[in-house]
């Protein structure tokens, strides 16, 4: 996980942000992930928005060394990069830039320096004015997430608090499957800042997107009953969701245990099988029921393929 804090502007912000980064390194700690931070310590010799290319690239050399001498891919690296974006943003119309002591991060910036990367990315960012963000960096294999639902909300945003609050926190998770997803954790943030509004008696000023399917498209958090996308998009597209709710920053035992090729096969069928649901009217009873089965069948097979396999060693096994 990469936390990038940008230029604060005044004293009370910079402690709020600063406040942020630490629930995620937290949150870090906790999941066993990487925690890496741009924008809390003195600035160097390099520029921030340096430092962020140099550890991008840093990544595009792991992946790089996935592959044999002829190119060809060892393994799809299974563990997902985290990019958080904390402190606020710009649009003037055109281009949108997350604001850095010295020189600003703009979209085509991270479209440069995310498209090497073959790993699944997450990219979070929670500046006013993020929403263009999900537009330039929508790609199959990243799930992105917005502060905000244009380039046009430039108030401040308080989203950013509320997702580093519920993405490890058990009361953000919806299906009670021991776990919060990050999908779970967009739907309770954003509920988190309606209720502020509300509560302020004041217009919301902000309302987060994600996009995880890459059609650069987004689905705000009221288009959601529990974990289900319940509403319909314009022109049948697709709505977002179930790849975010496959993630998790800090995994349940149960899923922990599952083997690396074993959870990534069931994901693809979930995805499948959710697939098949939302296209049920398409189908008669017994053709949805034909396509239906074999897809249970295989999960219920990797849930035994894991059984037999049995835990992962811990450190006392070691």
């Amino acid at each position: 996980m990469l936390v990038v804090v940008g230029a604060a502007g005044t004293a009370e912000y910079a402690m709020q942000f600063a406040a942020w980064a630490k629930l995620w390194e937290q949150a870090c700690a906790k999941s066993n992930a990487t925690y890496m931070a741009v924008g809390l310590n003195e600035p160097g010799a390099s520029s921030d928005r340096a430092r962020i290319q140099e550890i991008l690239a840093a990544q595009e050399t792991e992946d790089r060394g996935q592959r044999t001498e002829d190119g060809t891919q060892k393994a799809e690296p299974s563990s997902a990069l985290w990019l958080v974006l904390i402190g606020h943003g710009t649009f003037d119309g055109r281009t949108a830039k997350f604001n850095l002591r010295g020189p600003d991060l703009a979209t085509s910036d991270l479209a440069e320096w995310l498209k090497p990367l073959r790993r699944p990315v997450v990219l979070i960012n929670t500046a006013s004015s993020s929403a263009p963000f999900l537009t330039k960096l929508s790609a199959p294999g990243r799930i992105v997430i917005t502060a905000t639902k244009s380039g046009l909300e430039q108030n401040y945003t308080r989203f950013g608090q509320y997702l580093a609050e519920a993405i490890i926190d058990p009361r953000a998770d919806l299906d009670k499957d021991g776990q919060t997803s990050l999908l779970e954790a967009f739907l309770s943030a954003a509920h988190a800042v309606e209720q502020f509004y509300a509560a302020a008696g004041r217009l919301a000023t902000e309302h987060a997107l994600l996009d995880d399917n890459g059609d650069a498209l987004g689905t705000p958090a009221n288009w959601f009953r529990g974990i289900r996308p319940v509403q319909k998009a314009r022109d049948d597209a697709s709505l977002d969701g179930y790849r975010a709710h496959q993630l998790h920053l800090l995994s349940s035992p149960a899923e922990a245990a599952l083997p690396p090729d074993l959870r990534a096969r069931r994901d693809q069928l979930e995805l499948q099988l959710l697939e098949l649901r939302d296209g049920k009217a398409k189908f008669s009873e017994e053709e949805y029921f034909t396509k239906l089965e074999p897809l249970l069948r295989e999960i219920a097979h990797i849930y035994e393929e894991a059984d037999k396999a049995g835990p992962p060693p811990t450190s006392d096994d070691k």
